[in-house]
């Protein structure tokens, strides 16, 4: 019987958690991403909140009912639950996890860094949906990552729930809107925003890599496994061959179908 990677998704609240239901259909089987929702004191981009959204007890809880559907590696499908505590304590969160499930685990935040050393991208600009102040916090945590970040632009928005209704237009004039001749790349921090049916058109629209959370999310969690296969309309980041991830003999069983 096949057995697909299946990257498991700590997703907090609602907002464009479809956008993955919606890939794994597209794909037709060929990854899995089972979905829990971890729970949301308030939707709000402040830094309290998100400190709140991505406390210890929340991914615990979720973390919990995850494992119930037998994930090969887990991903904290969120950006700014992550990088608002900073570069070590990002690490944290996911080694946490790790431990308690005995899995590979990363985070949003993570992946950003990791997909664009990945992609040997120099500069990058930031499109991003939070208000300024936390926007700023992912630019820091991004320079903490080794990554040079050349422009950002807020759009001030202050939940995940606004942020989830934007349409392919608004994300394709919001990413325009903050390219720059400086930046090899745009990253597009929020994994409540809707992208992964859009990300031929986004690359298009600057001519130029776009990363965005729920592509780097998934990408980090093939990743975690091994290789990354390309995958067609998945943007540049799933244009390559493997060569900056590291080989394993498991990816490869799952990968062939073939379970471990």
């Amino acid at each position: 019987m096949a057995h697909p990677a299946t990257i498991g998704l700590l997703y907090p609240g609602f907002g464009a958690e479809d956008d993955f239901a919606s890939l794994e259909a597209r794909l037709d089987g060929a990854v899995r991403l089972p979905l829990v929702h971890t729970s949301v004191g308030e939707d709000a981009h402040r830094i309290d909140a998100l400190l709140d959204l991505g406390s210890r007890f929340r991914l615990a809880e979720g973390a919990r009912a995850l494992a119930a559907k037998r994930p090969d590696s887990l991903m904290w499908a969120c950006t700014s639950g992550s990088f608002v505590f900073g570069w070590d304590g990002a690490q944290r969160q996911v080694d946490e996890i790790a431990a308690m499930l005995d899995l590979p685990v990363s985070s949003t935040s993570i992946a950003f860094v990791n997909a664009t050393h990945a992609l040997g991208l120099g500069s990058v600009a930031v499109a991003a949906s939070y208000p300024e102040d936390v926007a700023d916090s992912f630019v820091e945590f991004l320079t903490e990552g080794g990554i040079d970040v050349v422009a950002m632009r807020s759009q001030g928005i202050m939940t995940a729930g606004e942020v989830g209704r934007l349409s392919r237009d608004a994300l394709l004039a919001m990413v325009r809107a903050s390219d720059s001749a400086d930046a090899e790349a745009l990253l597009v921090p929020d994994t409540a925003m809707h992208s992964l049916g859009w990300l031929d058109d986004l690359e298009s629209a600057v001519g130029k890599p776009v990363l965005t959370a729920n592509q780097v999310t998934v990408w980090e969690g093939l990743h975690l496994l091994g290789p990354v296969p390309e995958l067609e309309g998945m943007g540049s980041l799933f244009g390559l061959h493997g060569a900056a991830s590291r080989r394993s003999p498991r990816r490869d069983r799952l990968l062939s179908g073939n379970p471990p």
